[in-house]
């Protein structure tokens, strides 16, 4: 992991300023002389810097992405609390992790960062720009800001703004952390409980009924307790409340909800996503129930001459992590046709 660390003020959207921020992200090939091979990837909502941990079933096979021959970059988000400025980290106005001072931010902030971190590398241009689920919504925004700087465009299980069902979703999970006791006090694990409460309603939006039933239903039919599926959703709060936090948590779901790619653009989303001209992939996952495939046919009907696939899938909104290898062939097939 790399540290960019800039100390001139970095004003936010809606209003906040940070005295300085630090970036911090991972690598991978080398930039070429033109500055332009570049692939730069967006991550979700509690990912970090390093694609090689949560999508090496994109990466590691050099189907579609080729560290040989493309420099790989993914920078950790703004909010986050894996190396980029966020809660956790110290406010140098005080001395102390900002923790529930830190300023409300937006996806705009997020590129903004990384655009600031592109400059700082010398990047002149991005050959294509990756992102899914809340990295799409990055890339999105990035093709609007800086349409030349961004030649080709793959999205996956996103849409052109937050949903109701989105928001309400996130709302459930703010209210979970907010009712830990703890939520508010100024120390690291502040609504440690609450944010386990917070990953199980994530869970149950991340699948659907189809995978529990078929991985979690249990064989013995005489249980009256300790069901598989509790089991599992117990486990999966508890290992992301041991990696992440609680307010970077409270912050980026703040930041998705506020996602709307034709806020304060003075035009209709359609309208506005007619004049993204890069070269477009976009794949829906057929049995995704957080953001459903309806979210990427609107994308698809409304930029000139996307590409759209579905992948049939019974792993929902996780299936862009889940089908790399599907979606690796698809981004292959996709990229070669540019060079027919």
């Amino acid at each position: 992991m790399e540290l960019f660390i800039s100390e001139e003020p970095f004003l936010l959207e809606l209003g906040g300023i940070l005295p300085g921020i630090t970036i911090a992200y991972h690598t991978y090939g080398k930039l070429d002389n033109k500055k332009n091979n570049v692939v730069w990837i967006c991550h979700a909502l509690t990912a970090n810097s390093d694609p090689m941990q949560w999508w090496p079933s994109l990466l590691v096979d050099h189907t579609a992405i080729n560290s040989d021959k493309d420099f790989i970059i993914c920078a950790n988000i703004l909010g986050s609390c894996y190396g980029t400025t966020g809660p956790l980290s110290l406010d140098p106005r005080t001395g102390k992790p900002y923790y529930d001072n830190f300023p409300v931010i937006t996806i705009r902030d997020m590129v903004k960062a990384h655009r600031l971190l592109a400059k700082h590398i010398g990047i002149s241009k991005i050959h294509l720009l990756v992102g899914g689920s809340m990295g799409g919504y990055q890339v999105l925004e990035w093709c609007v800001e800086e349409p030349e700087f961004i030649d080709m465009v793959f999205v996956i299980t996103t849409s052109a703004k937050e949903t109701a069902w989105g928001i309400a979703i996130h709302t459930a999970q703010r209210l979970a952390i907010e009712t830990d006791e703890t939520f508010g006090q100024h120390r690291e694990d502040a609504g440690k409980k609450g944010l386990v409460v917070a990953r199980a309603i994530g869970m149950l939006t991340y699948r659907n009924y189809l995978t529990y039933s078929k991985m979690q239903t249990d064989k013995e039919t005489s249980k009256t307790d300790d069901f598989k599926a509790s089991s599992y959703i117990q486990y999966q709060g508890n290992k992301l409340a041991n990696r992440f936090n609680a307010y970077s948590y409270w912050l980026l779901t703040k930041a998705m909800d506020s996602f709307n790619l034709a806020r304060g653009r003075n035009t209709d989303l359609a309208s506005l996503l007619h004049t993204i001209k890069q070269r477009i992939l976009i794949i829906g996952i057929t049995s995704d129930i957080l953001c459903p495939i309806l979210e990427q046919k609107f994308l698809a009907e409304n930029i000139p001459g996307a590409t759209f696939i579905e992948i049939d899938s019974d792993y929902g909104h996780d299936g862009f992590l889940v089908e790399g290898g599907l979606i690796a062939s698809s981004l292959a097939t996709w990229l070669n046709e540019k060079d027919k």
